[in-house]
């Protein structure tokens, strides 16, 4: 029995990532698609500061490209600045048409990724925005794994937090029961329940669940 060829041009590819191209020009905005669209990139556009505000959502893996001047609306700084408030953590590439030094440093030091001048260099943006993706991406991963600890250290009962305490700092079982004044089969069964509770087979999984809940971890 033959079965019909598969079409894996069928299949719809996941975007990489998310770009926002806020931009007062139309051309900008236009021609920054079709390069962004073109390596498999989710772009959204807007002509204002403001519009992309009322749009952005803190939740997506992106990138953030921003025009500094947009006469009529928000600066790019007046944007930058708004996300700051919002600690937003998306990473910012401004781009300008004017060599403004001053603007550029005051934001690189707010935490800006990259200042680069317009018609901006392909060979240097598409790396640029591959970088940060990632760098967004791990991130990401990072905090979620520091959540995940945390939920499992906040089932630990009172007690089982002294004796981790205690476990972490490298005491045995023996001095841990004379620090609290219980008795040493109490201090194994805290410790049991304190590896169940974290799911770690080893002293080594534990810490590396302490470490990671302070977000030491890596």
């Amino acid at each position: 029995m033959s079965y019909p060829a598969f079409n894996f041009d069928n299949i719809r590819k996941e975007p990489l990532g998310t770009v926002y191209v806020v931009d007062d020009d139309a051309d900008v905005r236009d021609s920054m698609r079709r390069l962004l669209e073109s390596q498999d990139y989710r772009v959204e556009a807007f002509e204002s500061g403001e519009a992309f505000i009322a749009k952005y959502d803190p939740n997506a893996i992106a990138v953030l490209l921003l025009d500094q001047r947009m006469p009529g609306g928000m600066t790019g700084t007046e944007v930058q600045d708004h996300l700051i408030a919002r600690k937003a953590t998306i990473p910012i590439v401004f781009l300008t048409g004017h060599g403004d030094v001053p603007i550029a440093v005051s934001a690189l030091k707010k935490g800006a990724a990259d200042f680069l001048q317009k018609p901006v260099k392909i060979e240097i943006l598409l790396p640029l925005i591959a970088k940060l993706l990632n760098e967004a991406r791990e991130n990401r991963m990072q905090s979620e794994r520091q959540s995940l600890n945390e939920a499992m250290l906040s089932k630990l009962t009172p007690r089982e937090q002294q004796v981790l305490e205690r476990i972490v700092a490298g005491r045995l079982n023996k001095q841990i029961a004379d620090d609290l004044g219980i008795s040493i089969k109490t201090v194994e069964a805290h410790r049991a329940s304190i590896m169940d509770k974290t799911n770690s087979g080893t002293v080594a999984d534990l810490m590396r669940v302490v470490l990671g809940a302070a977000g030491q971890g890596h």
